[in-house]
């Protein structure tokens, strides 16, 4: 079964670079522009990965996470948050809700499957 990646980030290009580092692979790659409308679609979904940002408007990642992880239906999908190097004061209280990885940016789209290689399982499209 293919995976589905769920990347949940503010930014359009963050987005377009987890699509285009991901496409070469057999997986299922959503978005969401923030932490409100990301819920939704992982309530929807049940992605086998989110890739996170934590600064974003309406609702901020470790914001999210913290929902998350009280939530039995969601508390146990893998989370790489994605972090810029302001973001420093958050780290300790995600690192407590439990994420697989940090992505700092800016990143290089090798990174990012590199990354996401070391959650899930990615096969080459075919």
């Amino acid at each position: 079964m293919r995976p589905v990646i769920l990347v949940i980030d503010d930014s359009k290009a963050v987005r377009l670079i987890a699509q285009k580092a991901l496409a070469p692979f057999d997986c299922l790659v959503t978005e969401a522009t923030n932490g409100f409308k990301g819920l939704f679609e992982m309530e929807r979904l049940l992605p086998d990965l989110i890739l996170l940002d934590v600064a974003m408007p309406t609702m901020n990642g470790d914001t999210m996470l913290g929902m998350m992880r009280s939530n039995d239906q969601l508390k146990d999908i893998p989370v790489v948050m994605i972090t810029s190097p302001t973001d420093h004061k958050v780290l300790p209280k995600i690192t407590a809700l439990g994420v697989r990885a940090i992505l700092q940016k800016p990143f290089t789209p090798e990174a990012l499957v590199e990354t996401v290689r070391s959650v899930v399982k990615l096969k080459p499209a075919s």
